[in-house]
């Protein structure tokens, strides 16, 4: 199995976002000698009440304390931009990282993110599939010629090509029943989101799976995750030190509507307890080497994108987070997942 660690670069109005920054660059460093697989960035534009960095700039910068662990974005919103800027800009990074880059994209949910870009919302599903065909061709063509319903492109050449061949992975993540169908048929694999329940998971895998084989492909080899982390010596701990922060991003997700496209029974404005239960890991480092094993082996992930942060949570106790599950988690996995590494540069 494998690990990643999801940066939380949402910040509190008010806090300096260089200072903010520089906190990250720690943790990603921690990642890093703790012996993380992968590091992640999430994506939103107009985020109030949060400020928040933009995912590209940000992993460039971090690919230079990044080590061997691989980039991520978790997600990037496909849909509101144009398929040579993506191609570009996914190139650049595979380059910048010698081949380390995972595209993880998704169709957005936030009208104001849609409204800001210019983009008509109720087209998402068509943009986002227009897209991403459309890079495809950019990464593997030497000119493309495309007359589509959102974009024309008239024997464009991308010369700047990504390191990996044909191009990075692509993991599509999802949250409703069609979304998990759509990456069966389009990703590399599907990206599941944290808040829907283990049962709902269960669930839609098998329509993932089902999907897979319609389209003629196997499960794919690397099979990702994302989930909150708050891991502490009790149960207890791990609790009382995540729910100021997790609770309000929760409360945020559910103004926002994150939970719309999801099945009924999903609701984030459930009381905190609710929402933990078999959604979140949380506690001690033997309940949580316990709830992963369970999750890859009821719904077969195997690469886990964990977020130990939110918000307003003090860097000193992300730090400790980060050195814990690295020094008590980790090792647990260290057979299947080759031996121990740091993962940092000689």
């Amino acid at each position: 199995m494998k690990f990643g660690l999801v940066l939380n670069t949402q910040f509190v109005a008010g806090e300096s976002p260089t200072t903010k920054f520089r906190e990250l660059l720690d943790q990603v460093r921690a990642a890093r000698d703790a012996g993380f697989d992968s590091v992640s960035i999430s994506h939103h534009y107009l985020l109030t009440p949060f400020a928040m960095l933009q995912p590209l700039p940000a992993l460039g910068r971090i690919a230079a304390e990044s080590g061997s662990m691989r980039l991520v974005t978790n997600i990037f919103l496909l849909t509101i931009h144009t398929p040579v800027y993506v191609a570009e800009q996914v190139a650049t990074l595979d380059v910048i990282t010698e081949g380390r880059f995972v595209f993880g994209v998704g169709l957005g949910y936030r009208p104001e993110e849609f409204a800001g870009m210019g983009v008509p919302m109720t087209t998402r599903v068509s943009r986002f599939v227009e897209v991403l065909e459309v890079a495809k061709r950019l990464w593997t063509e030497d000119e493309v010629t495309h007359a589509g319903r959102h974009f024309r492109l008239d024997r464009a050449a991308l010369t700047l090509k990504p390191v990996q061949r044909p191009h990075p992975p692509i993991w599509i993540a999802a949250s409703g029943d069609a979304a998990f169908e759509r990456a069966a048929r389009l990703g590399d694999a599907c990206l599941i989101n944290p808040h829907a329940s283990l049962a709902t998971v269960e669930r839609q895998m098998a329509l993932y799976r089902k999907a897979l084989g319609e389209a003629g492909k196997p499960f794919p080899a690397e099979a990702p995750i994302f989930k909150e982390l708050s891991i502490a010596r009790t149960r207890e701990a791990a609790m009382a030190e995540a729910r100021p922060y997790l609770e309000a991003k929760y409360k945020a997700y559910a103004d926002w509507g994150l939970d719309k496209p999801m099945p009924k029974e999903e609701s984030l404005s459930a009381p905190f307890a609710e929402l933990a239960r078999d959604r979140f890991i949380i506690g001690t480092p033997e309940e949580c080497r316990a709830e992963l094993v369970r999750y890859n082996e009821r719904v077969g992930v195997n690469h886990f994108l964990l977020r130990p942060q939110w918000p307003g949570m003090p860097q000193k106790q992300v730090l400790g987070q980060i050195e814990l599950f690295g020094r008590e988690v980790l090792p647990a996995f260290a057979t299947e997942r080759g031996g121990t590494r740091t993962g940092r540069l000689e």
